[in-house]
């Protein structure tokens, strides 16, 4: 009989996705900012101890704290529903019908397998219906919702379905380039290849259309 049974170890490995909300649990935000950021410092403490590191040393003696802030004000800032930007639109006063496209938004974020780095690039085309985003709006939704322990198709997903949300229009493409650190630094130390994930819903489902969105995010020479 086939054993379909996968370890934790072969799940993080096989960046496997177990849905596309980031798993919370409900207690989530019942500790504040601060109170988060004392207790990441005793456990990160532990870990550095463990691993035989000498915290008397005055190099390292405001390393657990400064991780433990790094983690909840910056890598993993995008957990907290308050820090979703908020979004302006504004009349499509130009009547451009055509796709609008931001190419390139770098992002950094963290694989939830193993909490290294996931660095990349996020190209967004849409159709207005009547209606245009601020360009500096894409940025901080990508930056959002990649300030969080992510799994690449998550994080697509994630984008994707806010954006036909807030734009108010089911034409919206999504492609997302990325290096993971968790193969090029461990694992296959891989460091020549890249993954690349994609989201299109409404036009871009048409080969096309679709097609046009890919010749216009095609990266610079």
């Amino acid at each position: 009989m086939l054993n379909i049974l996968k370890t934790e170890d072969e799940i993080g490995n096989d960046h496997q996705m177990t849905s596309a909300k980031t798993p919370l649990r409900p207690d989530a935000f019942e500790l504040s900012d601060e109170e988060k950021i004392e207790k990441i410092a005793v456990h990160f403490r532990e870990i550095m101890h463990t691993l035989g590191l000498d915290l008397n040393d005055e190099s390292l003696a405001g390393t657990p704290r400064r991780v433990a802030k790094m983690y909840v004000q910056e890598l993993f800032s995008g957990l907290r529903p308050d820090n979703m930007p908020s979004v302006t639109l504004f009349e499509n006063n130009y009547k451009f019908s055509e796709i609008l496209v931001e190419r390139d938004i770098t992002f950094y974020s963290n694989c939830e397998h193993h909490f290294v780095p996931i660095v990349g690039k996020v190209h967004i085309g849409y159709i207005s219906t009547g209606k245009v985003i601020g360009l500096s709006k894409l940025h901080r939704i990508v930056n959002y919702f990649s300030r969080r322990p992510q799994v690449q198709e998550r994080l697509t997903i994630q984008i994707g379905e806010t954006l036909t949300r807030v734009l108010a229009t089911e034409d919206v493409a999504v492609v997302v380039d990325a290096d993971h650190f968790c193969v090029s630094s461990r694992g296959i130390a891989d460091q020549s290849s890249s993954t690349v994930t994609s989201f299109f819903s409404g036009a871009f489902h048409d080969s096309a259309k679709k097609e046009e969105f890919l010749q216009l995010v095609k990266l610079r020479a």
